[in-house]
């Protein structure tokens, strides 16, 4: 339903806390998560799909947040970099994994490498590694030369695989 000024409302559940917002339908959800819901963590770089910072999971899968609407994700459950540690700050075991294997540089790309390597890893944890390579892929950094990146990823597939670590959140 659309109000009088042409703003619509919308109601999302991000990191499992429900919001509702009123958007003007040209809104992006990275404006939304960004603007008015204060979740910063989902960066924003091209604002053309290409670069993938912006990453976020709805309802499950990976997506350019810069590309999607507000009014699409309306009673969508959406998740970004900041509900993968636990509540109490304890880092996620594929944040611990970027630490310990150098994963990040500059720390700009670093939310969409996590978000997209998290949907894959939470569909298919045993993907191998031309798996991983091709969603690291997608994800643009100008920093690094992507090993560490690689290695980091492959770490927390692996300890995920080993011990059934809490994974999803």
């Amino acid at each position: 339903m659309s109000s009088t000024n042409g703003t619509r409302p919308v109601r999302v559940t991000v990191n499992g806390t429900v919001h509702e917002a009123t958007v003007e339908p040209r809104t992006t959800l990275s404006e939304l998560l960004r603007s008015q819901l204060g979740l910063t963590g989902t960066h924003v770089g091209c604002e053309h799909g290409v670069c993938g910072v912006c990453t976020v999971l709805i309802d499950g899968k990976a997506v350019r947040s810069c590309l999607t609407l507000a009014v699409q994700v309306d009673g969508s459950e959406i998740l970004t970099v900041e509900g993968l540690a636990a509540a109490d700050g304890t880092l996620h075991p594929l944040q611990e994994a970027f630490s310990a294997e150098h994963g990040l540089q500059c720390g700009f790309c670093t939310p969409g490498f996590l978000m997209a390597v998290y949907a894959l890893l939470t569909e298919k944890p045993d993907a191998g590694e031309d798996e991983i390579r091709e969603v690291l892929g997608g994800q643009l950094c100008r920093c690094t030369g992507y090993q560490s990146i690689l290695r980091s990823v492959m770490r927390a597939a692996a300890q995920f695989r080993e011990s059934k670590l809490e994974w999803v959140r």
